[in-house]
């Protein structure tokens, strides 16, 4: 891969810039990112061995454009025919792709979109993730949100109109326990009806437990399905382990959780096959447990504080939409996100055709939806996003916009009883 995702920072300790620069540049001092660490719960479950036999297997470049044209006459969409729309023939078919991806979501999903906003409580980490904005060796602001701070911002957002949130951390254990992400869960509860988590991967008995506070669903990105690049670019920490990570959605739903979203990070290695690893991890995990609400996020690398340069690579906007529609024509039922990372035109072209579920509101910094939302800045209780966003609208603005486009804006689906 060609992007230069490590940061200088000449504020590191001597001790710890050394340690950083070894971490890079010998692979025999990192741990075993196969290897589970004390107190990570492993499950018996075949689907990783399955989603990864039939990613190292993709060969994209056989495919044919007769092939995408069978896929794209077949009433339902077998997994060679998805492996065809993933692949290099089918660019020339996209408004073909685009047309059959409007019918399913028209069919399954009609003209809603499903509006939400994330909220950051935390940007402390304890991983080294190359490419990411916390990552330890970061020199950011770091910020953890009190109790009461969480509270007000929950009611900021709230008093906005939204009723469904997504509570974020960075992965440190230490500094946002399972019980202080609970409490939050708790408080959201007041204020929203949909409440979801995007944290550490943690154990059945947490996920037990956050469901019990009241979490609805768990969010966790793979990042990339390919195993080798994933040694290669989380070089520290929990996050390092691999098959904890991929079996973490697994583990929320058998902690009771309604439902679960998988994703791949578009731009970390081969796009295509990370894609086709994210969509097949859905298409396992349905099959096995019915009853679950199971979606995709599609994200791309975004430019992070202290590296600029940072972009997807080949993954551009058509790229994403070939996968998309891919994913719509595969998985019919299933939700499709599309964050703020992409652009507003994107977004709005995107939520027409197969997007099922946008954010709004958007802050991927900690204790900043005050100022944002109310132009009080207090810039003490605000640490650094993890990421720069590329559509910064409002909810009331998203929400006029999605019904200027035709579209019916839906902020809550679910009655509890």
């Amino acid at each position: 891969m060609e992007n230069n995702y490590f940061i200088d920072s000449e504020k590191l300790s001597e001790s710890a810039l050394r340690k950083k620069h070894e971490l890079e540049n010998n692979p025999s001092v990192r741990t075993d990112h196969m290897a589970y660490m004390n107190g990570m719960e492993k499950i018996d479950s075949d689907i990783r061995e399955k989603v990864l036999t039939a990613m190292e297997s993709y060969d994209y470049n056989s495919y044919t454009s007769e092939d995408v044209k069978s896929a794209l006459e077949h009433n339902v969409c077998t997994v060679e025919d998805f492996k065809a729309l993933l692949s290099p023939a089918a660019e020339p078919f996209l408004e073909q792709m685009a047309e059959k991806a409007r019918a399913e979501t028209l069919k399954h999903f009609g003209n809603t979109v499903y509006m939400f906003t994330p909220l950051y409580i935390a940007n402390y980490c304890n991983n080294y993730c190359v490419y990411c904005g916390f990552n330890c060796y970061n020199d950011i602001k770091r910020m953890k949100l009190d109790i009461q701070q969480i509270e007000n911002e929950m009611k900021i957002i709230a008093d906005s109109g939204m009723e469904e949130i997504l509570i974020l951390t960075g992965e440190s254990r230490s500094e946002s326990s399972v019980e202080y992400i609970g409490e939050a869960c708790k408080l959201a509860r007041k204020y929203f009806r949909m409440v979801g988590l995007e944290i550490y991967p943690v154990n059945t008995e947490d996920y037990k437990y956050l469901h019990e506070c009241g979490a609805d669903y768990v969010t966790v990105f793979q990042e990339t399905y390919d195993s080798n690049r994933y040694e290669q670019l989380h070089l520290m920490g929990n996050k390092r382990v691999f098959p904890y990570r991929f079996d973490a959605q697994e583990r929320a739903l058998m902690g009771g959780m309604r439902g679960i979203a998988c994703s791949a990070l578009l731009g970390l290695s081969d796009f295509r096959k990370d894609a086709l690893a994210s969509a097949l991890h859905i298409y396992h995990l349905q099959r096995k447990y019915p009853h679950a609400e199971i979606s995709l996020s599609c994200p791309r690398l975004r430019p992070i504080v202290n590296n600029a340069e940072i972009n997807p690579l080949d993954v551009h906007e058509k790229q994403l939409c070939q996968i998309l529609c891919a994913y719509r024509i595969f998985l019919p039922f299933c939700g499709i996100t599309v964050s703020s990372r992409e652009s507003e035109s994107f977004r709005n072209g995107i939520v027409k055709i197969c997007a099922t579920k946008v954010s709004a509101g958007v802050s991927t910094g900690i204790g900043d939806h005050e100022s944002k939302y109310t132009g009080k800045k207090n810039a003490s209780a605000e640490g650094d996003e993890q990421f720069e966003i590329n559509d910064g609208r409002s909810f009331q603005q998203m929400y006029n916009d999605m019904s200027g486009e035709g579209l019916q804006p839906v902020l809550n689906d679910y009655i509890y009883v």
